[in-house]
């Protein structure tokens, strides 16, 4: 079969919003798993046994099942126990962010026991309450040490956005399915779909291994 790429050309701005669909989707699931991922890595080294225990069936739960079985389980189950209709992007946010929530949570955890136990006795010493110990001197490193596994992280994230096509999202994978079926040229339109994800995965992750050696470098100092 004569490949012929020319046939995308009529499907330009299709890529181009299933491409900011994903791109969308990454970023909200991006901001909302860092945070639920910093206050589950906070349980996960809080004094209470509950707390640790709740904290660590999630993240075994989401970090042990694959996150097509959480998507479609959000999407058509929830539902029917809520009793509410959820969209395809309300169930595609909630499944990815929870995803997010669990591997972020673990590489918080680590850095916040990087973060010096005289650091903390000094908070209490000051008598700071402990929302201002948190904001403004746990947070700030544990970001810090952080940002390197986030990053990876964050283009895995982004990887993972193409099984929200499988509940009917237009995402780029999805638009990329439909424009196959359309033309019968699953070689062509596959392949340009797998260079953008690339186009987009490859620089950041370079970056990351940069910013690594800029924050390891910062921290020897």
């Amino acid at each position: 079969m004569a490949l012929d790429f020319s046939v995308l050309l009529r499907f330009q701005e299709a890529l181009a919003l299933g491409l900011w669909t994903t791109v969308k989707l990454t970023l909200i699931c991006m901001v909302l798993g860092c945070t639920l991922g910093f206050f589950v890595g906070l349980a996960r080294t809080a004094p209470s046994v509950i707390l640790r225990a709740i904290a660590s069936v999630y993240v075994e739960f989401f970090r042990g099942t694959p996150v097509l079985i959480q998507l479609f389980w959000i999407f058509f189950c929830l539902p029917l126990i809520l009793g509410v209709e959820l969209s395809n992007l309300a169930s595609g946010v909630i499944a990815l962010t929870l995803y997010m929530g669990a591997i972020t949570s673990e590489t918080f955890r680590a850095s916040l026991k990087s973060i010096g136990r005289e650091q903390l006795d000094a908070c209490v010493a000051l008598g700071l309450p402990r929302r201002a110990q948190i904001l403004n001197v746990i947070l700030p490193q544990a970001v810090l040490r952080a940002v390197p596994t986030l990053l990876s992280n964050c283009v895995s994230l982004f990887k993972e956005s193409a099984l929200v096509s499988a509940v009917g999202m237009a995402d780029l994978m999805f638009v990329g399915q439909n424009i196959s079926n359309n033309t019968a040229r699953p070689v062509e339109v596959l392949t340009i779909v797998a260079l953008i994800y690339f186009a987009i995965a490859f620089p950041l992750t370079r970056a990351v291994t940069i910013v690594e050696g800029r924050i390891l470098k910062k921290l020897a100092i």
